[in-house]
């Protein structure tokens, strides 16, 4: 079976940076499952394995654009610490759920001063090239309930 739309695909993969560092792997664990065209991985990820079979390996490089996204800087925004409360030490790299206009998005502290403190919105990957190595281990059509869902149940997807 290909991958095609709502097929239900498990990968192993290496995501590494321009530099060549691994900046995540599913190395050592269990394969990565999701729901093709339902925009479980990013877009140019999902468009490089379009038609891919069992078996098969690529290596696919994917632009910002394709990827987490090209920065924006209105992304980053100081905030007064008191939208902190409840938070007793806030520290950089801390990472927040907040609701933005632009829906859900998860913002990272990058900077504290005296009452102020500066989170970006911006993806952490946002502005770079990702070089993916993917390995597919299987291609199985979705259950009615995953389509309904639009994710994955079971082994590498939600509800373990």
């Amino acid at each position: 079976m290909q991958i095609a739309n709502n097929a239900v695909v498990q990968i192993h993969y290496t995501l590494k940076n321009d530099a060549g560092e691994v900046l995540d792997s599913s190395d050592g664990s269990d394969p990565l499952a999701y729901l093709q065209g339902h925009g479980n991985l990013i877009a140019g990820l999902e468009k490089a394995l379009e038609g891919k079979k069992v078996g098969e390996s690529l290596t696919v490089t994917i632009p910002p654009e394709e990827g987490y996204g090209v920065r924006d800087e209105n992304l980053v925004q100081d905030v007064p610490r008191t939208a902190f409360e409840g938070v007793p030490n806030v520290e950089v790299g801390m990472q927040f759920h907040a609701d933005s206009n632009h829906g859900p998005r998860t913002v990272t502290v990058t900077k504290i001063a005296d009452d102020t403190v500066t989170v970006d919105g911006n993806h952490p990957l946002a502005n770079q090239t990702l070089h993916f190595a993917v390995d597919i281990v299987e291609v199985r059509a979705a259950t009615s309930e995953e389509l309904a869902h639009g994710h994955v149940h079971g082994a590498g997807g939600h509800h373990h």
